[in-house]
């Protein structure tokens, strides 16, 4: 199986062990940027979320004006400002921040990921807690429940399950919008693709082979938030 997997690579100009790996190590790049955003992004975003109900506006207005600034703006436009910048900023410049962090493509996109879909996430959660049925939170008051052991106990696993459709769409669309990683010198799979193009000028191999990779990974991210969300969901389907 091996043998006659290396005899057809070898029998073509573009897929040899040579561009895959190149196209390997974009998707390893492409899967760090989309997780690592995601994760960091819902961390922030689940306390902004919050914080964002708040009826007090020196709380929410500034949640409310970070949300609408990243949301209302392209997310290249905010990668472009984040990596140069920050270049032209001497203060910056001359502290560890550039030395460790900003001087490298890496950071300053993941930077950027991170706060567009904290941005996006927070609202989602806003959202999910303004649908929470007053009755669910009527029932937790009656009971006794504080502010916090409502939140914890009855609001958030709410909002959470309803937050799931919308959520599932987030994280597809990071990794949709994780493409334009490569116009800051970052081989993603779509940098691999790029350079693979530029070396043997045939870009309908190179990007339909990293687009068919994309849907892949797509739907897999689709099949896995359908399967939970049957999962959270079971109790509301009608008993057959």
């Amino acid at each position: 199986m091996l043998e006659q997997l290396n005899l057809l690579l070898a029998q073509n100009d573009i897929f040899n062990p040579s561009t895959l790996s190149h196209y390997w190590g974009g998707f390893v790049v492409t899967v760090q940027l989309v997780f690592m955003s995601l994760i960091i992004g819902a961390v922030i975003a689940l306390p902004l979320g919050i914080l964002r109900t708040s009826s007090n506006p020196w709380i929410s207005k500034p949640i409310w004006l970070y949300v609408y600034i990243f949301r209302g703006t392209p997310l290249i436009v905010q990668l472009f400002l984040i990596y140069y910048g920050t270049s032209q900023i001497e203060s910056i410049k001359d502290t560890w921040l550039w030395d460790n962090i900003l001087s490298e493509a890496f950071y300053p996109c993941l930077i950027a990921f991170v706060l567009n879909t904290a941005a996006y996430t927070t609202e989602i959660i806003k959202g999910a807690i303004d649908n929470t049925p007053s009755g669910e939170i009527e029932a937790a008051k009656a009971y006794g429940m504080s502010w916090a052991q409502r939140m914890r106990r009855i609001i958030l696993p709410s909002a959470f399950r309803r937050a799931l459709p919308a959520y599932a769409n987030e994280v597809i669309f990071m990794l949709h919008a994780s493409a334009i990683a490569s116009v800051v010198t970052i081989v993603d799979l779509t940098g691999a693709a790029r350079d693979i193009y530029s070396r043997y000028y045939a870009p309908f191999d190179a990007f339909l082979f990293v687009a068919a990779i994309y849907l892949c990974i797509t739907f897999a991210l689709i099949f896995s938030f359908r399967h939970l969300e049957n999962k959270l969901l079971a109790h509301l389907k009608p008993l057959s």
